[in-house]
């Protein structure tokens, strides 16, 4: 066999495999769908049965209710009344009313005169109707002798109980037609299937193997561009999934779920303050519901570019003091800002970062330093931007101790994405974070390289590209 041969001959276990695949899952479909259809047309048959014997017992109770209504638990007067009522009722050619006393005494059964003044309480259908009417009324499925035909058959029971004499009064209705009915509806269902896979496959096969030889020509012929181009297609669609991955995990981890977290405490705060009978408390619930319109409006700015809206509306320093703010009154630990005035130096990506950075570090003050006293500093340098965290906690150097053992990650990998994500922020920008903690608190220290900031020209460039980028988008 020469190479075309074998290629040809390689793709036709492919192909096959396929055709089979193709078929069983048509196959396994079709059967489903028949299945479904066949349950909701007996589902439907039987509840119009359940409502049909519910009425046949209101009619009996309606007829009833004269007797029984006024009557003493020991008016033995009444009960020969009802019984005889109960006797005459019947409805239908196999249609029929019944009662047993609650110990199982047969005490109304038209049909079959035997059963009257026996006791049943050992026949598990009995039983079981006796325990539905004890427990208010319900229905029972069990297979019964037909009066019409002495045969036995599928039944639904519906019984009621007369508390105050012990009695159960029931009816019930066979379902054999239904089950006939099921049974043919299977029937048609499944020659249509068979008709329906014949037909699918008298098209799909030729059909596949047209497309398929067709494909394997072409695929021969330009075989070596093809498989260059499919390569660096891949990678690159594979770089790309890793990197939106990334920087969704990134942005849900230090967005979304920081919002929520603030949310909880606030509403612990609230939950606290309501048990002590503090006047505050439905300021701080009205805080948290605000605090949980801000997650509302962070998903919705996830939605659009995953970047913080208050950075685009009014910059670096107003957002973190924002940030601060909420952070203080929410966890009653005090925050002192001090920041310069950043303008438009810095690209809304890197006040992105530096803004998530702030975010992550307090909110990990708050879940585990116990600190009552932060420090936030921005500054800018000739080296670049610089942000000093600093809290007076318990630190977490033993969190930190399994670090020594690797030069490159801030933190072990069960320390979680908090850590790793704030590093990773600063690395993306060229810039470095350093933790530094002990017993009397934690110092974070995260710089940018001054190279971050835009000048006149460099802000120039970026909007003429993103103006490119729009218009070849548009296009």
């Amino acid at each position: 066999m020469n190479f075309r041969q074998k290629i040809l001959a390689l793709a036709t276990l492919p192909l096959i495999l396929a055709i089979l695949a193709i078929t069983s899952l048509v196959t396994w479909q079709s059967s489903e769908l028949s299945k479904q259809g066949i349950t909701a047309f007996e589902q439907s048959m039987l509840a119009a049965k359940e409502a049909e014997l519910k009425n046949y017992i209101e009619l009996a109770m309606t007829a009833i209710a004269p007797y029984y209504g006024p009557a003493r638990s020991d008016d033995e007067n009444s009960k020969q009344r009802v019984i005889r009522i109960l006797q005459t009722l019947e409805f239908g050619e196999d249609g029929y009313f019944y009662v047993y006393h609650y110990d199982g005494t047969n005490i109304v059964h038209p049909r079959q005169q035997f059963r009257i003044g026996e006791n049943w309480a050992d026949h598990p259908d009995v039983a079981a109707l006796i325990t539905a009417a004890k427990n208010g009324g319900g229905f029972h499925r069990y297979v019964w002798e037909k009066p019409s035909s002495s045969e036995r058959s599928d039944k639904i029971g519906y019984a009621v109980g007369l508390d105050k004499w012990q009695w159960m009064v029931g009816t019930g209705a066979y379902i054999d037609d239904i089950l006939a009915q099921t049974a043919a509806a299977n029937q048609s269902l499944s020659d249509r299937v068979n008709q329906t896979f014949f037909w699918v496959a008298l098209i799909t096969v030729p059909a596949v193997f047209a497309v398929f030889g067709t494909g394997i020509v072409l695929n021969l012929r330009e075989r070596k561009m093809a498989d260059t181009k499919l390569k660096e297609l891949t990678q690159r669609i594979v770089d790309t999934q890793e990197e939106e991955r990334t920087r969704i995990a990134r942005e849900l981890h230090d967005g979304i779920s920081q919002n929520m977290v603030g949310v909880r405490y606030v509403l612990d705060l609230a939950q606290r303050q309501a048990q002590k009978g503090t006047a505050n408390a439905l300021a701080t619930i009205e805080h948290g519901a605000e605090a949980l319109n801000a997650a509302i409006k962070e998903v919705r700015r996830i939605s659009h570019d995953l970047r913080p809206g208050i950075l685009d509306d009014l910059g670096l320093t107003a957002a973190l003091e924002a940030l601060t703010g909420n952070f203080a009154e929410r966890t009653n630990i005090h925050v002192e800002l001090k920041s310069v005035a950043f303008k438009n130096l810095l690209p809304t990506d890197a006040k992105t970062a530096v803004y998530r950075v702030a975010q992550e570090a307090l909110n990990n003050i708050e879940r585990h330093s116990g600190a009552t006293k932060v420090l936030l500093q921005l500054k800018s340098t000739k080296a670049g931007l610089e942000m000093h965290i600093t809290d007076n906690g318990c630190g977490f150097s033993n969190l930190l101790e399994a670090r020594r053992k690797s030069t490159r990650d801030i933190a072990p990998q069960r320390t979680g994405l908090g850590l790793r994500n704030m590093q990773e922020r600063m690395e993306h920008f060229g810039g470095t974070l350093d933790i530094k903690t002990t017993q009397n608190g934690t110092h974070l220290i995260a710089k940018l390289p001054s190279s971050i900031y835009l000048t006149h020209e460099k802000e120039q460039e970026k909007d003429a590209a993103q103006a490119d980028l729009k218009e070849a988008t548009s296009a």
